[in-house]
């Protein structure tokens, strides 16, 4: 089934050969002597058996002798193979046409017993056989065509699975550690973290199987991240959540924003820094997502981007596999600010 489009395709090639080769055929056999009378149903049969005897030879060629030659490469096999079942049809198809036109006065009875017509009617049938068989070659690179394209799929969707699964890992480890802080610090919001966690991970689950989710889903899943981090920062640290346009109408692949989220609490959150901040903006607007990420660098840090994790290893990849020219990654590390700005164009 996943060859059905190139197959339509050839067979409509194939009906609309025979087609303009029977409209043509047809045309000639009924209109060449200009002044004569036209006998339809002897043009008719003529035409008829033409094509039925040219489509016989064609198409055996087609489905048996070729197949047999691009399985075993012997070409003098293959043309010893053909060349009986051919010059039968030749033979007999010349015999027929004799006898269709053997009432109808001595012009063109002669022209069908020359030399001339031997000549020209097996050419014409060796064309025509050539030419379908070409048709052979057409399909062949066709269905190879396909079975490429069907193979990388797959490569590409068993890559995008292996990688959003080590984005769920990578982020529930982060998550329990922050569980763990506030259990043995005997938190009272511990409750609430789990309630947190719990939500996060119905869409871990559910939501982010699918290829594409809408972004205030998305968004829901990263308000729910930052509770978790102000809990274990007691609130003291400034951050700002903006959202600019509907994000309801968005759709986007799951997990391409929290990874920044991850790595601007990771490097540039401190309880014992007092300067710490987080920014977060997203402004959607006329099929374009801009989605910021700013945070404070911690002294003695080194920058985010000599620190490149898996996370945003895999994030860059999956960008590449899902947004192939569609993306643009701007990172700005500066010794009191680290900026991470990915423009998306929604497909």
């Amino acid at each position: 089934m996943e060859y059905r489009a190139p197959r339509t395709r050839l067979l409509l090639l194939h009906l609309s050969f025979w087609t303009v080769y029977f409209s043509f055929f047809f045309y000639q056999i009924s209109y060449a002597r200009r002044g004569e009378e036209v006998n339809v149903p002897r043009a008719l049969l003529d035409a008829s058996t033409h094509m039925l005897i040219m489509a016989g030879i064609s198409y055996l060629n087609y489905f048996y002798f070729l197949p047999r030659f691009l399985k075993h490469k012997n070409f003098g096999r293959y043309v010893l193979e053909l060349a009986l079942p051919f010059i039968c049809t030749v033979t007999f198809h010349i015999f027929l046409k004799r006898a269709i036109y053997e009432n109808i006065g001595n012009h063109q009875s002669g022209f069908l017993n020359s030399e001339k017509f031997l000549i020209q009617h097996t050419l014409s049938t060796f064309f025509i056989v050539i030419f379908i068989a070409m048709l052979r070659f057409a399909e062949e690179w066709f269905l190879l065509e396909a079975r490429k394209k069907e193979i990388e799929n797959e490569k590409l969707t068993a890559e995008l699975r292996f990688l959003k699964a080590q984005i769920n890992p990578h982020f529930l480890f982060n998550t329990l550690n922050n569980l763990y802080y506030l259990a043995f610090t005997q938190s009272p919001n511990t409750t609430v973290v789990i309630d947190n966690l719990s939500q996060m991970m119905r869409y871990m689950i559910y939501e982010s199987n699918h290829p594409k989710v809408t972004l205030s889903k998305e968004i829901e899943y990263m308000e729910n991240y930052i509770s978790l981090e102000k809990l274990r920062l007691d609130n003291q640290v400034p951050i700002e959540f903006t959202v600019t346009g509907n994000p309801e109408r968005v759709m986007i692949e799951p997990f391409l924003f929290i990874t920044f989220l991850e790595n601007a609490f990771k490097h540039g959150v401190s309880n014992n820094f007092a300067e710490s901040w987080v920014k977060i903006t997203i402004e959607l607007s006329n099929n374009r997502c801009v989605y910021t990420v700013q945070n404070s660098a911690l002294p003695a840090k080194p920058p985010v981007e000599n620190k490149s994790g898996i996370g945003l290893q895999n994030l860059q990849r999956r960008l590449e596999l899902s947004y192939p020219g569609h993306y643009t990654l701007h990172v700005d590390s500066q010794p009191e600010k680290h900026s991470i700005q990915l423009i998306l164009n929604l497909l």
